[in-house]
């Protein structure tokens, strides 16, 4: 299909096992209950329009498509309390999931978190005051750090994709990739860049198993690396993704008790907007519908005044909008 790049190497369940699965077994431990009293509300987004024009051809939007966003996040020190309306998390890793619940298939997007979007900047009670052109990684670091920031996230991907509605999300700080890392008891793959200077212990070309802080700065670092592009880095997150969730497997096999002590020591990195319930019926699509793989954006990286920027291919993005959420009328 034209514009798709699919990269379907990459288990399916990946992002179940390190994300869903484990709010589901959370949920149960902590109770439904208490689940309820923490789960952020997620206000409506307002919905796209109902068609739009393209190359001569007309287009109307799918009707039952659902969506659920990813959000990885950089925790650094000092962050934001529940009642602040700045932080200092960035969305570091963004991975939009598309169902469509009439085919039966869904297909996800790993967006770049330097890529140049539409940002809503937000007053002290949360209200949104201005727009500002940034990195999409930057819409999370207005609000909380916690419901309003990931909504304010996922305002910015449906602003990049058209005004698509953003249905669902769910986040997790970075600080729980060593955790889960060591759960499973390291994780064994080829080093693809050189970090000496960051990790001498991670040397290109070698066969490594991750462990500890050592699996954070393979998914994390860019600074210092002969590539330091967020691309480059994407690369190193997929195969990271790959590897865990073939030790994760490994362990659940062993152990039947596996996700439940896993979930345990992670329920403090996680937020989502879905109840238990919700959340299960979401979990079953993974398993259900026919995955038909990963999307990259394709686009152009620049050098800003300050950070590298990546802009977006428009006709490619216009594409995968239409491929996703709409059809010929």
């Amino acid at each position: 299909m034209k514009g798709l790049s699919a990269f379907r190497g990459i288990p399916t369940k990946i992002i179940v096992v390190s994300l869903v699965i484990l709010a589901l077994v959370v949920a149960a431990l902590i109770g439904i209950n208490e689940w309820e009293k923490r789960k952020a509300h997620f206000a409506e987004q307002e919905a796209n329009d109902s068609y739009l024009e393209y190359d001569g051809e007309t287009y109307i939007l799918r009707e039952n498509v659902e969506t659920f966003l990813v959000l990885g996040l950089d925790k650094f020190e000092g962050t934001a309390s529940a009642d602040s309306y700045n932080n200092d998390m960035q969305a570091d890793f963004l991975l939009l999931f598309v169902f469509d619940n009439d085919t039966k298939k869904y297909s996800a997007i790993h967006i770049n978190r330097d890529t140049i979007a539409d940002v809503n900047v937000l007053g002290v009670a949360g209200n949104k005051i201005s727009t500002v052109k940034q990195q999409i990684a930057l819409a999370h670091t207005y609000g909380n750090g916690k419901d309003v920031s990931c909504h304010n996230t996922a305002d910015a991907v449906s602003a990049l994709l058209g005004n698509a509605r953003i249905n669902h999300y769910i986040s997790l700080t970075l600080d729980a990739v060593p955790v889960f890392n060591d759960l499973v008891g390291g994780v064994e793959l080829e080093i693809l860049d050189d970090f000496t200077g960051i990790d001498n212990t991670l040397v290109k070309g070698n066969t490594v198993t991750l462990m500890g802080e050592q699996a954070l700065r393979y998914v994390r670092s860019r600074s210092g690396l002969d590539d330091s592009t967020n691309s480059n880095r994407m690369i190193r997150q997929r195969q990271y993704m790959n590897a865990l969730y073939q030790k994760a497997m490994l362990e659940m096999s062993k152990d039947e008790n596996f996700i439940i002590d896993a979930s345990v020591k992670m329920s403090d990195y996680m937020i989502s907007d879905r109840s238990v319930t919700q959340l299960q019926t979401l979990a079953n699509k993974f398993n259900e519908y026919e995955f038909e793989g990963i999307r990259a954006l394709e686009g152009e990286s620049k050098n800003g005044e300050q950070f590298v920027e990546f802009y977006p291919d428009e006709e490619h993005l216009m594409q995968t909008v239409i491929e996703l959420f709409y059809k010929k009328k």
